[in-house]
């Protein structure tokens, strides 16, 4: 791949699909800014991976819904390497339920993490992405932010939210020559899907056309091609990485 920018911030990158995004841009020549909001031996584990394999990197601890913390590390990797490139805004967590049984907390607290850290990095990627003319963000989104899904009332809502917001920030960043992307992963092999018994993913997997759950590399391959000048010409689009689940 080949990039005209020189430096990358993940949003949750120091696990799971976050932490094969740091890895994939680093081993691509990017300094990868790693975000951490707790468990900083995680985030060290990570870096010194990546270092090990003659990649650059740091770490950087914010919570991404925090909107204080957020805009401060942003300046701080602006003030440190004089730009941001690239952002992928990763970070976002689950709290599942069926929707008679949600309370508004459990719906807003997800919107928080998932929706509004997105919209806050968006937003001052744009500003300092705007100075140079030049940036790329990638929002992660979800297969069940296109289709729905049962018990995911506030994920999905966060996702789809995900998804209309960065085709009005691609619309806002074209003239600025900044580009908006989403991805959507499905079934992903993760942490929390090791937790699944067999027979659920047996039974997930055969809803699948390509009948197997995908590699965190496959989303992390995605948010390479996105992020590069392979893409140029690609913006307020959305990548599907879901085996097929959804067409």
């Amino acid at each position: 791949m080949k990039f005209s920018g020189k430096n990358v911030l993940i949003t949750g990158a120091s696990r799971g699909i976050g932490a094969s995004i740091a890895k994939v841009l680093a081993d691509m020549g990017l300094k990868v800014w790693i975000n951490y909001r707790s468990k900083p031996e995680i985030a060290e584990s990570l870096l010194e991976e990546i270092k090990q394999n003659s990649g650059d990197g740091e770490m950087i601890k914010f919570d991404a819904t925090n909107e204080e913390e957020f805009v401060n590390a942003i300046k701080d990797i602006v003030q440190k390497d004089g730009e941001l490139s690239y952002l992928v805004n990763n970070a976002g967590i689950t709290n599942d339920k069926l929707a008679i049984r949600m309370k508004l907390e459990d719906f807003t607290s997800v919107i928080d993490a998932n929706l509004n850290s997105a919209f806050i990095g968006s937003r001052e990627a744009l500003k300092v992405m705007s100075k140079k003319r030049f940036g790329a963000v990638v929002n992660i989104a979800s297969v069940v932010g296109e289709m729905g899904n049962i018990g995911q009332v506030n994920y999905s809502a966060s996702k789809g939210g995900m998804i209309a917001m960065s085709k009005s920030f691609a619309k806002e960043g074209a003239a600025r020559g900044i580009r908006f992307n989403c991805i959507t992963p499905g079934f992903i092999k993760t942490e929390m899907t090791e937790k699944l018994s067999e027979e659920i993913i047996k039974n997930y997997s055969e809803a699948i056309p390509l009948k197997k759950f995908g590699e965190a590399r496959d989303v992390a391959n995605a948010v390479a091609f996105l992020l590069s000048d392979y893409s140029s010409y690609i913006t307020g689009d959305v990548i599907k990485v879901n085996g097929g689940l959804y067409m």
